[in-house]
């Protein structure tokens, strides 16, 4: 842990700051229908057109039940749009590198998955994708999904900020206005920006390039039909290849990428996701990605404030998230500076931590940090393998998705689950007290808080039961002898945290991995794509109730007994429920992966 490190923290800290208010007001008027916008003279045409086409009343206000309605039917609507390019991208245009079609189970987990803002992607981009589908089929639906989820956010504040009110706003105006005037617009500057500093943007095929240090590797012998050839013991029987080429991908990433930040959407271009050299191929451009992770939902909890006009709440709300962020970042960079023991024992250096799986140009600190912002956000964005890091330093990110990404969070999806916990918080507050618990005027009853319970539930069932169901099946591949696999590259609790993650990932919505397991599988891809789904929308759904009972509710007096929604005692209420919540519920899972892989990796067991 060195002083450039703090240094660079600290920057990064001040840059989010510096963001989070000017960004909140503009967030304050985006999601007013009536709200102006120095962009008006531009969009607004067009937003009108587009109320047009739909046949949408923009003056007309939806309650939480037609709101939710409006919600699924979009998303499954695109979600069959996506699914049909994926099977139809070997017929399609913008294919230079006649890409085959995806297979159905494999288009099923990919549409789910970009629709879901989830982007797990069990396939390698730049050799299964089409340009198409990279612009129409995945980049559009990194815009909706998180236009959907600020919308979502939106909706639940309404909720709180009204009173005796049966609607929560209209979904296609704020779809349409988060996408026109906030998505749209950063998102244009921000590729640009990317471009100038070497991010590719072109409909170029393929290059081919000659390597200048040819080597020969040994690779499984196959028949005329592409079977392997195995020898009379069973065994494949290898032969040598000399590799003496390169294919460089080429494609229109820059602008796939602003958005995947921006949007915490982390589905990447390229397999290697932000680790590859196109995707990020500068320090400056590593900062402004981890930057624009967090820059909209920072902003949210300031528009948070203004909307129940108490700015206190807001910035309470802001710190609790902080605090677990900053926790978070401390244990990652902690354990991977400290390196692998059995390391040391060889004669590594222990000065320089665990380099396994990173980017030598980003070092321990900006790995463990990218770690922490991609798994704090719903990104899932990675630019370094996970999989690689010390089981505590793993821990961090596995543990960040299954207190359900409130840190921060995704575009949306952060703050309404914080928000859920804020309810739970001053439920808490009231059993404490005695008194029947009120947030922000407003009394929480029993039917609010099964809404709150339901989410939370949501997470618990779908990991850990999707989890269990694949540790007693074997989903992977077939191996060399034909016997169905469990999917996983390591052995003992670290194949099973992989499996772990991946269910982790897709239910929290997330999308990144342990990579060392091999989820393009029929049954992986098809539970997989399942946990997105019900992670997803399991959760919204009951999100919207609670929006629409908060909304009709009447204001009440605040009195002497009222619990206070802001300063420090709150923070510290707010960060114990989302601790003790997530540590009840995955305690048990996590003691079986990561936490006693630590203790066995001391004992001089690797896995």
């Amino acid at each position: 842990m060195t002083a450039n490190g703090w240094i660079q923290f600290a920057l990064y800290v001040a840059a989010l700051l510096l963001v989070t208010k000017p960004l909140g007001l503009y967030l304050l008027r985006v999601l007013d229908a009536r709200g102006k916008t120095f962009l008006d003279p531009i969009m607004r045409p067009i937003e009108r057109l587009t109320y047009k086409l739909l046949c949408v009343d923009p003056e007309e206000e939806q309650d939480w039940k037609r709101y939710t309605a409006a919600m699924l039917i979009f998303s499954f609507v695109t979600m069959l749009f996506t699914y049909a390019i994926l099977r139809l991208q070997d017929v399609l245009w913008l294919n230079p590198q006649k890409m085959a079609a995806v297979s159905e189970h494999l288009s099923f987990n990919t549409a789910a998955s970009f629709t879901t803002n989830t982007n797990w992607q069990s396939y390698v981009g730049e050799s299964t994708m089409s340009y198409l589908s990279q612009m129409v089929g995945l980049a559009s639906h990194n815009f909706l999904s998180a236009a959907v989820g600020i919308s979502i956010a939106a909706a639940l504040v309404r909720g709180i900020a009204r009173h005796s009110s049966k609607t929560i706003g209209n979904f296609w105006v704020d779809l349409t206005r988060v996408t026109y005037y906030l998505l749209l617009p950063i998102c244009s500057i921000y590729a640009v920006v990317l471009v100038s500093q070497g991010m590719i943007q072109n409909f170029k095929p393929y290059d081919t390039v000659s390597l200048t240090e040819p080597f020969t590797t040994q690779v499984p012998k196959v028949d005329d039909k592409g079977n392997p050839v195995l020898d009379p013991a069973g065994k494949p029987v290898m032969e040598d290849k000399k590799i003496d080429t390169q294919t460089i991908a080429q494609g229109p990433m820059a602008s796939q990428i602003a958005i995947k930040m921006l949007g915490t959407n982390g589905g990447g271009y390229a397999n290697a996701n932000a680790a590859h050299p196109y995707e990020n191929p500068t320090p400056l451009s590593n900062f402004l990605q981890m930057l624009s992770i967090f820059a909209i939902p920072s902003a949210l909890t300031y528009y948070l404030g203004r909307m129940v006009k108490n700015q206190g709440h807001g910035w309470a709300v802001w710190s609790a998230m902080f605090v677990v962020f900053l926790t978070g970042v401390l244990v990652s960079w902690h354990y991977e500076a400290a390196g692998n023991p059995m390391m040391h024992q060889l004669g590594v250096d222990p000065a320089s931590g665990n380099m396994e799986g990173k980017e030598v140009r980003f070092g321990i600190f900006n790995s463990a940090l990218f770690a922490t912002i991609t798994t704090d956000a719903s990104c899932g964005a990675v630019n370094s393998m996970h999989d690689s890091f010390t089981p505590l330093g793993g821990l961090v990110p596995l543990l960040n998705i299954e207190l359900g990404e409130v840190i921060f969070g995704g575009v949306g999806a952060g703050l309404y689950g914080m928000l859920v916990f804020v309810v739970l918080a001053v439920f808490i507050a009231g059993l404490m007290v005695g008194r029947t618990p009120e947030f922000l005027g407003k009394k929480i009853e029993p039917y609010d808080v099964k809404m709150a319970s339901f989410v939370i539930l949501v997470l618990g069932f779908s990991i850990l039961g999707f989890s269990a169901w694949a540790c007693m099946n074997k989903w992977g591949a077939p191996d060399a002898m034909g016997a169905l696999t469990d999917g996983t590259n390591n052995s003992g609790p670290h194949g099973f945290s992989e499996i772990l993650y991946a269910y982790s990932s897709c239910t929290g919505n997330n999308g990144s991995a342990f990579a060392g397991i091999g989820a393009n599988t029929p049954w992986y891809n098809a539970t997989l794509g399942l946990a997105t789904l019900f992670g997803r929308f399991a959760m919204i759904v009951p999100i919207l109730a609670l929006a629409g009972s908060l909304a009709r509710k009447k204001r009440v007096a605040s009195s002497a007994g009222t619990f206070p929604v802001s300063g420090p005692l709150f923070t510290t209420l707010l960060v114990g429920t989302v601790l003790l919540v997530g540590a009840l519920t995955f305690f048990p899972a996590l003691s079986l992966g990561p936490i006693i892989e630590h203790f066995m990796m001391h004992a001089g067991n690797q896995f």
